[in-house]
């Protein structure tokens, strides 16, 4: 599955961003969705999950509260809607999709089948 992600950019402190990510291909429903983040001079980390229903979903610690990942099947589509972010909320983010393993791995994971390009969030303060 070839994925799509858009809807980075500049937002002051304090602000909300909804990213999204769109997958090419008919089988977008089998996929566990989710969602990375790699700040400059940083090791990429995990971010968010969401099952292939869309009714269960993880987060880290760091954006507990403050994100909400969801999904769209019928669009192909999964998002991350970014409230309160924070100046340490920069980074580039990056959708990832993979059919065998579940959201309480996803983070975990040593290898993921596919990641979209990645799309860029700046927070100033």
């Amino acid at each position: 599955v070839q994925l799509q992600a858009s809807g980075g950019g500049l937002v002051q402190t304090g602000g909300s961003l909804r990213l999204s990510c769109a997958a090419a291909g008919r089988t977008f429903s089998v996929y566990v969705m989710g969602w990375f983040r790699q700040a400059p001079g940083k090791e990429r980390e995990f971010v968010a999950a969401i099952n292939r229903s869309g009714g269960s979903t993880v987060y880290a610690d760091s954006v507990k509260g403050r994100f909400t990942i969801s999904r769209d099947n019928a669009k192909n589509t999964v998002y991350l809607q970014m409230h309160s972010l924070k100046a340490e909320d920069t980074a580039v983010y990056y959708c990832a999709a993979d059919r065998r393993i579940t959201i309480a791995t996803f983070g975990d994971a040593k290898h993921i089948d596919y990641w979209g390009q990645g799309t860029l969030v700046t927070v100033s303060s």
